[in-house]
C-alpha cells in the first residue's frame, strides 16, 4: 500500500497535434513531487530543445526510472472526432486516471494546454477524472516550464518519431517530416491523398487534404 503522506505529480504533454500525417501521442509521467529536480539534473526539458539523439537518450532513462503511460490517436480517431481539444483532454483523462489508479495521498497533474481557453478545458478534463480530489493545473508552456511535463514531451515526441520512421519502413516512402509546412510532405500528400494504400496515415480532416480534394471537384466539373 502506498503511504498517505506522499505526493505525486502527473506531468502530460503531446506530440504530433499539427501533422497532417500520423498519429498523435500523449504521454504522462508519474513522479514523487520531491524528484522534479532528479528529472531537471537528468536533462529533461521540452522536446524541442533537444537533439534527435539526446532526447532518444532521455526517453530511455526516463522510461527505465519512473512510471509513464501513452495514448495514441490514430489519423482515423482524429477525423472523427468534433474536437482536437476535446480528444486530447479525453486522452489527458485516460492516462491521468491509468497512473493514479491506486495512489494513496496527494496528486497533481499537471498539463500542457491546447486550448486557448484554459478555464473551459480544465473543466472539461475535470469532469472526465475518476478521482476528483486530483489537482488539475493546465497551463500553456508547462512543458518548458515543469520538469515532469518535459519528461512527458521526450516521451511523446520520441514515440511519435518512432511512428513517422515505422510508417517510412513500412510503406517504403519518403513524406518528409509529415507537416503542413514541409514542401515534401505537401507532394506526397497532393499525389496520394486517394491512394487507398495510404489512407490510413493521412488525416483527411485537415485543410491541406480538403483543398486538393475541393481542387480536384472544381477540375471535375469545369
Amino acid at each position: 500500500m502506498e503511504k498517505e503522506n506522499k505526493s505525486y505529480l502527473i506531468g502530460i504533454d503531446d506530440a504530433g497535434r499539427g501533422p497532417v500525417l500520423g498519429s498523435m501521442f500523449l504521454a504522462g509521467v508519474l513522479i514523487e513531487k520531491d524528484k522534479q529536480e532528479e528529472l531537471r539534473t537528468l536533462g529533461a526539458k521540452d522536446s524541442k530543445l533537444l537533439s534527435p539523439a539526446t532526447r532518444r537518450s532521455l526517453a530511455r532513462k526516463i522510461k527505465r526510472s519512473y512510471k509513464f503511460h501513452i495514448e495514441k490517436s490514430t489519423p482515423k480517431e482524429i477525423d472523427d472526432c468534433d474536437n482536437l481539444n476535446n480528444l486530447e483532454a479525453i486522452k489527458s483523462a485516460m492516462i491521468i486516471n491509468r497512473l493514479a489508479s491506486g495512489l494513496k495521498g496527494e496528486i497533481e497533474a499537471i498539463v500542457d494546454c491546447p486550448s486557448v481557453n484554459i478555464e473551459a478545458w480544465s473543466a472539461y478534463l475535470s469532469n472526465l477524472i475518476i478521482d476528483h480530489n486530483i489537482k488539475i493545473t493546465a497551463e500553456h508552456k508547462a512543458d518548458f516550464n515543469h520538469p515532469v511535463v518535459s519528461a512527458a514531451s521526450i516521451i511523446a515526441k520520441e514515440t511519435r518519431e518512432e511512428e513517422v520512421a515505422q510508417i517510412r519502413k513500412e510503406l517504403d516512402v519518403k513524406f518528409g517530416s509529415g507537416y503542413p509546412s514541409d514542401p515534401q510532405t505537401i507532394e506526397f500528400i497532393k499525389h496520394n491523398y486517394k491512394n487507398e494504400k495510404y489512407k490510413d496515415i493521412i488525416r483527411h480532416s485537415w485543410d491541406t487534404v480538403k483543398q486538393l480534394e475541393k481542387k480536384s471537384k472544381q477540375k471535375q466539373f469545369s
